[in-house]
């Protein structure tokens, strides 16, 4: 297996598995180890043994323009943004509830590289690198320099099983981050789903526009905007907090290329828990034309707990949302069965079957209030 903190040209891809993962540009700009965070005075106090414990399990990975958020309070840990991204000895602690692969993404993989649970769309992990680490991540047993990469030939049998598939109408560029590829790696992904006729559309996940804008390169806008397919990214955000003045211009000059924009955020403890953080960051996505889409409740992976909010408390917030804000602000909360049994919404129920066709039906402030829904007969339909 090739290591993916290899040393590449950017653009250089003679002799090279085009899919491996360029991240030279990404290692020049984040704290990689524990002795950067040490200098960066990021480290939490703490016992050195468990941390290089931790640090062997799980990559650390925060980029110059996330640490420049970081507000150092003394316990840095416990900012907003840092609390996303520094490593605890919380991630220690892990229950018997959670697993490597909390969503079943293993049992729904039919090649290397592609997850196929819903019928009409598919998961296609193009690399396993990040531009940042979050400590909460579901995938993160399946990230960074241990994970493996996608070879070519991975990559040829990938693309060959959804030509094979013509219900696929959506591929999911997903990973690791499809923006730490090099443009022309990236040119070679997108180029390859154009020539697919039964795929309508390309929806790419990432953090990269938020968390290391610089990376959104006028050369991968190039790439974005000769695709023949509509492409559709999905900004993973958690705090109005990471709304800086260069993520404004990425989001602009992505729309500018014709991308659609969507926001996917997760419930965090100590990060956005309450609904007066999420009208704020979910205000500020529509006035930027991003369309908040999934609010996710936290998946079970490993060494996680810390970050849990229970299902309860989230139904309460998305409620006082529902009388808060705008529709248009409001994205679905979402849970992931666990066993990869799929997403569903976790909706509050407002609606209330009491006798026939009579229901109890409770309105935004809690108020209860009686609706007949008597539907006449159709006598011509008999």
């Amino acid at each position: 297996m090739s290591n993916p903190r290899a040393n590449h040209s950017e653009f250089n891809i003679v002799n090279t598995n085009y899919l491996k993962t360029d991240i030279t540009p990404v290692r020049r700009r984040r704290l990689r180890s524990l002795a950067d965070l040490a200098g960066a005075e990021l480290l939490p106090v703490g016992d050195e043994a468990r941390y290089i414990q931790l640090a062997g399990q799980y990559d650390i990975g925060i980029s110059d323009h996330v640490r420049s958020l970081i507000q150092k309070t003394g316990r840095p840990e416990k900012d907003v943004i840092g609390r996303q991204y520094i490593p605890t000895l919380d991630e220690l602690n892990v229950l018997s509830d959670e697993e490597s692969d909390p969503i079943g993404d293993e049992i729904y993989t039919p090649v290397n590289g592609i997850v196929h649970r819903y019928e009409d769309r598919v998961l296609f992990k193009v690399t396993n690198v990040c531009a940042v680490y979050c400590r909460y991540c579901f995938r993160r047993e399946m990230v960074g320099a241990g994970a493996e990469h996608l070879s070519d030939e991975d990559f040829d049998r990938a693309i060959a099983y959804i030509k094979s598939h013509d219900e696929i109408w959506e591929v999911i560029l997903t990973g690791g981050d499809p923006f730490v590829l090099s443009p022309r790696r990236l040119q070679k992904v997108i180029e390859a789903l154009n020539k697919i006729e039964h795929v309508k559309i390309i929806r790419i996940h990432t953090r990269t526009p938020v968390a290391d804008p610089t990376l959104i390169s006028d050369t991968i806008l190039s790439v974005l905007k000769l695709s023949a397919k509509p492409i559709y990214i999905v900004l993973h955000i958690n705090h109005a907090k990471e709304i800086t003045e260069e993520v404004v211009h990425k989001i602009s000059r992505l729309r500018a290329v014709n991308c659609s924009i969507l926001s996917q955020s997760v419930l965090l403890r100590g990060v956005n828990d309450d609904a007066i953080t999420l009208e704020n960051l979910f205000r500020k996505l529509v006035t930027l034309h991003v369309q908040p889409y999934y609010l996710h409740h936290l998946d079970r992976a490993k060494g996680t707990s810390h970050f849990r909010v229970s299902l309860t408390r989230g139904q309460e917030i998305m409620k006082d949302l529902q009388g808060r804000v705008s529709g248009i602000c409001l994205p679905k909360y979402m849970l992931d069965i666990p066993g990869g049994h799929g997403k569903i919404p976790v909706n509050e129920s407002y609606v209330q079957v009491r006798d026939g066709d009579v229901y109890s039906v409770e309105d935004y402030q809690g108020c209860t209030h009686l609706y007949f829904d008597t539907v006449p007969t159709n006598r011509a339909e008999k």
